[in-house]
């Protein structure tokens, strides 16, 4: 008697699925407002140098005043001449008068990292993104090693502790290595949670159940966050409230227990059979010690059968030993790339599209809720391969029209129709995204799933590091970046036609040895090509 099969017995979509839902919803808020709380507090408005002539002026006569003057926000003025503003030549600016987002007060603006410091955030996001980095590949590593649920909460409280000490910073140095710790935990704490709940769904209810919840929790952080902020009124105070909501996963441990599939390739049994009976106990199940034990003797059997195919422990290098898990691995890896690049891109992109970034990126955020949706009712039908594909290719046209009326429409007045268009490709590449991570979880094996799935991911953080350059090929022509993200798009939807279809048809193997086992037993019927095709499995 297999996993399933007892999880079917205890329930696998009841009370305690219900709760292991809810609390993935809470961590899809946390995230978000981690995750986005990079941009927020480095937001730089409008400015100017500031001159005693200017004071008084509303900001469209003080615009007047620096019409013909290049790099207004860098020029300091003599003075103001007949509403003209008169150049000081070897000066430089020391105050400056900053346009505001309704008040709101970014690190840029409370310690004036503009013009010679422009750079200062720049550099916390590098900090940032390297600890992403670093975080991807230790908290994944734990993960298989000291289990899903505690490198969770390292995870979550080490990118929250992050976040509040830069609530304090006020120099360059404290500001990177504040930010390095809060990239610690930047999308591991949400894939991590992911797994879990992925490992206690029966695969006919994960669609829905993943993707319903992270649609409605991600959106609902993501479209408040803008205003919390703007509510807040201060980077300090938001950041406050960004990282203290973390000391909820605190009491996880108390609601929810760690994975039985990881605990079964641990070969800790005893606890597999604890956890489930937590879940029998939680969904009001009843069920007889002898199915547990049932249970134990199936996969101590299985045990010894893995072991002659596979006597070394699973790692993530394993992965690339056989020819077609190796292949799969480096098409997820390449697809990582191309989304997670795509995604950065589409969801940075807010400014010069005549409307308030802080509320172009909250309205646009709807659209992970349609996004969840059409996951739901298409990914069931259409299968894995057809969802992921036909989101790239959809996304990749969506972003090319985009970037082509960016470059022939007015923003000011066309500020509604770019707005429905930056939605349509947030919608696009959102679905390309959360089609992928339940893909990539589908066809990993058990044993390294957590490695995998993190290396995966730190190669897609790796390649939004290429983002600004990306975004910068519009000074050569305005289209461009979006030209060359719909090629990646349009790339990305052929190499979902090389992977296997999972919906229905491919079982996940628990460990690596699992992956021989179906490799061999599906060429069995072909005894007089058995060992040349053994090679290729």
């Amino acid at each position: 008697m297999d996993f399933s099969q007892v999880l079917d017995k205890c329930g696998n979509y009841g009370r305690f699925q219900v709760m292991i839902l809810l609390l993935y919803g809470y961590t899809n808020i946390l995230g978000s407002l981690h995750y986005f709380s990079q941009t927020l507090i480095t937001f730089t408005p409008e400015h100017w140098c500031s001159h005693a002539d200017l004071k008084g002026l509303s900001v469209e006569g003080i615009r007047s005043v620096y019409e013909n003057i290049s790099a207004a926000s860098c020029t300091p003025l003599l003075g103001v001449v007949n509403g003209s503003g008169v150049v000081a030549a070897d000066r430089k600016c020391r105050n400056w008068i900053f346009n505001r987002e309704s008040g709101y007060e970014s690190i840029t603006t409370e310690l004036k990292w503009v013009c010679d410091k422009s750079h200062h955030p720049a550099v916390g996001q590098s900090f940032f993104f390297m600890g992403s980095v670093v975080g991807t590949i230790i908290f994944g590593y734990l993960s298989d090693q000291i289990g899903r649920l505690p490198s969770l909460l390292m995870a979550t409280l080490c990118g929250a502790t992050g976040d509040f000490i830069t609530s304090f910073v006020h120099t360059l140095p404290w500001f990177a290595f504040s930010r390095f710790m809060s990239g610690l935990s930047t999308d591991t704490m949400y894939y991590l949670m992911y797994i879990l709940v992925f490992e206690y769904l029966s695969p006919k209810s994960r669609t829905f159940g993943l993707n319903i919840i992270l649609a409605v929790f991600y959106c609902f952080g993501l479209m408040t966050s803008p205003w919390a902020a703007i509510w807040i009124g201060n980077w300090r105070r938001y950041l406050w409230l960004a990282s203290l909501p973390a000391l909820g996963v605190l009491i996880y441990p108390l609601l929810i227990c760690e994975s039985a599939q990881w605990l079964l390739t641990k070969r800790k049994y005893d606890e597999a059979v604890f956890c489930l009976k937590k879940v029998a106990k939680f969904n009001r199940r009843q069920v007889e010690e002898s199915v547990f034990d049932e249970f134990v003797k199936y996969y101590r059997e299985r045990e010894s059968q893995d072991y002659k195919l596979n006597s070394h422990e699973d790692t993530f290098l394993a992965m690339f030993l056989t020819p077609r898990l190796r292949r799969f691995t480096l098409t997820l890896l390449v697809k990582s790339v191309i989304i997670t690049l795509s995604c950065d891109v589409i969801n940075r992109n807010m400014e010069g599209l005549g409307s308030s970034p802080f509320k172009l990126f909250s309205f646009t955020s709807i659209v992970y809720l349609p996004a969840g949706v059409a996951i739901l009712l298409l990914q069931n039908k259409i299968g894995r391969k057809g969802m992921a594909c036909t989101a790239l290719f959809v996304g990749g046209l969506i972003t090319t029209a985009t970037g082509f009326m960016i470059a022939h429409l007015d923003p000011t007045e066309n500020a509604l129709l770019l707005a429905i268009m930056v939605a349509l490709g947030r919608f696009g590449a959102t679905v390309s995204y959360d089609a992928e991570i339940q893909y990539a979880a589908e066809i990993i094996p058990t044993s390294v799933r957590g490695q995998a799935v993190s290396n995966i991911h730190v190669i897609g953080l790796a390649s939004s590091s290429l983002a600004f350059y990306v975004i910068y090929l519009a000074q050569f022509y305005k289209p461009l970046p979006s030209i060359f993200i719909s090629c990646l798009m349009f790339f990305g939807a052929g190499l979902c036609l090389t992977l296997p279809e999972t919906l229905n048809k491919l079982e996940v193997a628990r460990n690596l040895g699992g992956w021989r086992k179906v490799c061999l037993e599906r060429e069995l019927p072909l005894l007089s090509l058995f060992f040349k095709k053994r090679k290729k499995c």
